[in-house]
């Protein structure tokens, strides 16, 4: 199994020294990641540095360098406790809203890409979540890909193509079948093993840039997929919160 890199929560304030450290690493070995960039980043918990004044002009150079640059929410707010779609968590910043103040969310996000000369079709929703409104909402602004879901390749349902994320880490890595898939990182709260973790990963596996998907048919979801993936993703979450009472 083939590995892409996605990294999240790309902000004018993010943890500057971090993010150039997983840089480092990628340019090491020629490969060029997704990158999710909130459009206006209101998130205290993202708020780490002080606003780099040239940041837009940064991201441009990083699309013009080969990266793929996806809008990633639009305030990076939690405003519902609704799981949506994709139930790997239990908030969300779109998911459970009306489909008017969803697009108007998407179409805000939207401007603030296109002011600073920033295209994309892609869209990274803060905690997977997301639900029919959002899809709604995303193609009437001129989305049409999202990177979520599970699979081992891009795969097609509801008018958009999705990009699919890794359930589990050491899974894929032992999975030697064909297919891509992404590893999701925050370099935000990456720690020093964190870090070494990550360099041995170019030893375990073959990492492309996240480009290599757009050389890969797309496959039609169906139903037993789509439920599939829906209990997958359900059981990841439940999963996860069991294990944090045990850590308590």
């Amino acid at each position: 199994m083939r590995v892409a890199i996605r990294i999240d929560d790309i902000t004018p304030d993010m943890d500057w020294a971090k993010f150039l450290r997983f840089k480092e690493i990628l340019d090491k070995h020629g490969v060029k990641p997704l990158i999710g960039v909130v459009p206006d980043n209101k998130d205290k918990k993202l708020k780490i540095d002080l606003p780099r004044k040239d940041f837009w002009n940064y991201v441009k150079e990083l699309r013009k360098d080969g990266w793929t640059i996806a809008m990633h929410g639009v305030n990076h707010l939690y405003t519902t406790k609704k799981a949506g779609n994709f139930p790997i968590g239990n908030k969300s910043e779109f998911a459970g809203l009306s489909l008017e103040d969803q697009d108007y969310l998407i179409r805000e996000g939207r401007r603030i890409f296109r002011a600073n000369d920033i295209p994309t079709d892609i869209f990274m929703a803060p905690s997977h979540s997301f639900d029919y409104n959002t899809l709604k909402a995303l193609k009437k602004n001129g989305f049409d890909k999202i990177t979520d879901g599970f699979g081992s390749g891009p795969y097609e349902k509801d008018g958009m193509t999705f990009y699919p994320i890794s359930i589990s880490k050491s899974k894929s890595l032992a999975d030697k079948s064909e297919g891509l898939v992404t590893f999701v990182y925050h370099t935000n709260t990456m720690d020093d093993s964190d870090f070494e973790n990550f360099e041995k990963l170019f030893d375990k596996a073959e990492v492309v840039s996240y480009s290599e998907y757009k050389k890969m048919d797309v496959s039609p979801r169906t139903l037993t997929g789509d439920i599939k993936e829906y209990a997958l993703a359900k059981g990841k979450f439940t999963l996860m919160q069991v294990r944090k009472k045990i850590k308590k």
